[in-house]
Formats: C-alpha cells, structure tokens, sequence
C-alpha cells in the first residue's frame, strides 16, 4: 500500500458531497522531512527478534508488519501508582513480541500518553528502534490535564477559546470538537506528551459523537476539513496515517443518525489526497459480545452491501479493534462452546482475544493492559496460531 507520505499529488482539492459543490481548493508544497516513524523495515526487524512466535501472529498492514496483540492504554486511575504499573507494563508487551501501542488525548487525562513517552525512553535504553513500534493516537475529546478539573468551562476558556484554538460554537455535546485547529493542538500534545516528533496514526475520535447535534451535510464538511488537516500533517511528517476511531458508527445500521459510511470516508479522503491518501486505518469494538463487523452487512461499495470488516478489505483499510474482551467483561462467563470452538484455550479472556484476532480482516486485537501481569497472561497467545479464515467462517457463520 502507498505511503502517503512519500508520493502525493501536489495539490489537494476537496470537490465533495457528490460534486455538488466545491467546498475548499489548497496548495500544500511537498518536502523531505527527517521525522522518524515506523518502517517497513523495522517492523519486519522486530517481527524477527522473536523467532518462535506462531505463524499469524504478525500481519502486513500499510506495508508494515504488525503484532496481532496490541497494548491500549484506556482504562485505569489518575493516580501515580497506575502511571507506574503503565510504564512497566509497555515495557513488558513490547519485550514480549507487541509492537502496537493505542492510546488518546483523553486517556486517564493525558497520562497514558505521557506512560507511553516514559516507556519508550526505556525502550530505547534497551536497545529497541522507533522504527520497530507502531503508534496510535487520537483526537477529539477534551482531554483535561492529569485529572478532571472543577469547572469545565473555564477549562476550556483558558485553553482553547484564549489560545484561539476553539470557540464554545465548535464543542457538541460540551466535550467534542474536530475543528482543524482544535486536532493540530491535540496532535502537537500528543507528541510532546509521548516525547515523538512523529506518530504512526492518528484517529479522529468518536466523530459520530457531532452527529447527535448536526445534519450530515455539515459532518461531511467537518470531515473533509478535518481531513485536509491531517494530510498537511502527513506532508510536514508528523503522521504516518491517519483514520476513525469509532464506538458506535460502523457497527449500527445505515438508518441510524450515527451511522459512518466506510466508502464515504475513503472517498472524500481521496478527494482531499489523492489516490495516496492517508486514511488507511479504523478502529472500532468487535468482540465475542459485539461481533457487528463480521456478522452485520451494514456497508456498501459499488452498490455491494458487505460487513465492516468485507469493506474494509475491498477499500484498502486496515482494521484495529477496540474492547476485544470489552472491559474486562468477557473475562469471564464464556461459554464452553465457544471455549471449544476456539481450542479450549485456558482462560475466558485468551479466548475472547483468540476470537478477535482470528476473524478475516482483522489486523489487531488492541487489549487494555495496565500491568506486566496482564501482559504476560494475554501475551502467551502469540505462541498460538489464530484459527485459519476457512475454520473461522464455518465455525462463526452469518447463519
């Protein structure tokens, strides 16, 4: 898959909602830049520093070599004890063969990110490469700083509305803003929180949350605007990629107002980019409790209804799922059938994870682990191949 960092078009224009009109024409000059991110290479490097990892266990996504366990970063305290057991535990999966780190702004407020900064550097002690690990973020939320503060408002009036980043008429629902200057501030945080000068992806987060109080004619003009952004982004080579990060929107049904079109996306994605665009990933739940992406036909491309996940495939996107053991809930109480059908593994939440990382299309299980204890539990299932496609689909399906 292209690197939409490496060859683009010279220009960007975004001729959008079924060329109905021009909404925004720029120019954005190319350069050469010395940001360092993951490579093919270097994930391929750190694919190899563990030989006896099962076979599946790495993917190729975007012309790099993923772990099929990744690390996500959501759950847990604001407290220094939490901070600490982060630290060890990114550390510890990365020992163990995972090179996907997720996390966002918002995570523990800011402090997951800033766990992640403190692990690298150890990593780097250590003797791995920035160019092996792989990367996430998002915005879109407000993120507060190191705890809840006491007055929402005035939070964000000293430091955003002051600052000129954002205006009290761009929140939805009071927490929600994707304005291209309100992403560039959290992207810029980001990266000085993590102590990167560049990141592999960047999500926008939750964006079906603007749905709740605007027409799709103005989220799809918000989307386009947020997507010029992040291309600028790829240009100047702060990011790698960019994508959706969504709960709700690829998973319900088309009549939904918080639906996402997948085919849209990528379309007005190359509208803005060109055919070497940077939206190249998605995030979403899918778990043994919410299978929607594999199971429910809820998409189109070229007038084909398909799955998520089908879609996704036949556009080009690779898929990271969020809450594979959902919080925590699908540790337990996992039936003995599915138990069996995925190899009698010897926990709920392995089986869970292996459900996940075994279904087509599927590039990471992204698993919340806060402490080296979890990471050595649910990173034991890199020694254990995945079901193949064909056993998968006669074992789990549609029917």
């Amino acid at each position: 898959m292209p690197n939409n960092c490496k060859k683009h078009s010279p220009y960007f224009r975004a001729d959008l909602l079924r060329g109905e009109r021009e909404i925004v024409s720029i120019r954005i000059f190319r350069h050469n830049h010395a940001m360092t991110y993951a490579t093919p290479d270097g994930t391929m490097k750190f694919s190899q520093r563990f030989p006896d990892s099962a076979k599946g266990n790495y993917r190729p996504a975007a012309d790099l070599t993923l772990s099929s366990l990744g690390l996500g970063t959501y759950l847990g305290n604001h407290d220094e004890k939490t901070d600490a057991n982060y630290v060890e535990a990114i550390v510890k999966f990365v020992e163990s063969g995972g090179n996907v780190i997720d996390t966002a702004a918002n995570y523990r407020f800011q402090r997951s990110e800033r766990n992640i900064g403190a692990a690298l550097e150890i990593l780097w002690a250590k003797g791995y490469a920035r160019e092996e690990l792989f990367v996430s973020t998002k915005g879109g939320y407000l993120p507060f700083d190191s705890e809840p503060p006491r007055d929402v408002r005035n939070y964000f009036q000293k430091e955003f509305v002051e600052k000129g980043i954002a205006g009290f008429n761009d929140l939805v629902s009071g927490s929600h803003c994707m304005t291209p200057a309100y992403l560039q501030s959290q992207l810029d945080q980001s990266l000085r929180n993590m102590k990167l000068d560049a990141v592999e992806l960047f999500y926008i987060h939750n964006p079906e949350s603007q749905l709740a109080e605007i027409d799709r004619h103005l989220f799809e003009l918000r989307i386009a605007q947020a997507f010029e952004a992040l291309e600028q982004n790829c240009a100047q080579g702060k990011i790698k990629f960019y994508g959706v990060a969504s709960w709700n929107g690829f998973r319900v049904s088309p009549n939904e107002k918080s639906y996402h079109s997948l085919e849209r996306f990528v379309s007005i994605a190359k509208q803005i980019g060109g055919e070497n665009h940077g939206f190249r990933f998605i995030q979403l739940p899918h778990n043994l409790a919410m299978p929607e992406a594999f199971l429910f036909p809820n998409q189109a491309v070229n007038g084909k209804a398909m799955t998520t996940l089908e879609a996704a495939k036949m556009l080009g996107i690779s898929v990271m799922c969020s809450a594979s053991i959902l919080q925590g809930k699908l540790a337990h109480g996992v039936s003995s059938e599915f138990r069996d059908s995925l190899g009698n593994l010897k926990s709920d939440a392995l089986t869970g994870i292996q459900f996940v990382r075994s279904t087509p299309n599927v590039t990471t299980a992204l698993i919340g682990m806060s402490s080296a204890f979890h990471v050595e539990e649910n990173m034991s299932l890199s020694n254990t191949e995945p079901l193949s496609e064909k056993v998968f689909r006669k074992k789990f399906a549609r029917e």
